[in-house]
């Protein structure tokens, strides 16, 4: 944690649940202010359209799933021994395919036909 930081123990309110670090304290409401090019406002705006939301919920939405999945690619699992060589087994020695996948690797895809 960079000095001068407190840290989440430090808190007001640190006595709240706390996952990776962040309290689930709600929430206050602040604002980002970006410069972007024309065009690339533009095409937010016009992908934003599509979905039917506005910019704001269109930016906010994908730069919340963007940022849950930088935290999450970052995760680092821990197994007891036992439960590593489980995993290990299962990734080496994968399910046979069964009748489903068979049928399913079998179709010519949508757009062959």
């Amino acid at each position: 944690m960079p000095k001068g930081r407190p840290s989440s123990s430090e808190l007001p309110g640190a006595d709240t649940v706390t996952v990776a670090g962040r309290s689930s304290a709600p929430e206050s409401k602040g604002s980002i202010n970006l410069r972007i090019g024309g065009n690339t406002r533009q095409l937010i705006d016009d992908a934003a359209a599509v979905l039917g939301k506005t910019r704001t919920e269109f930016m906010v939405e994908n730069a919340r799933r963007q940022a849950i999945d930088v935290l999450l690619d970052q995760q680092l699992s821990v197994l007891d021994p036992e439960r590593y060589d489980a995993f290990a087994h299962a990734l080496d020695n994968p399910p046979a395919p069964g009748p489903r996948l068979r049928s399913l690797l079998r179709r010519v895809p949508a757009w062959q036909k």
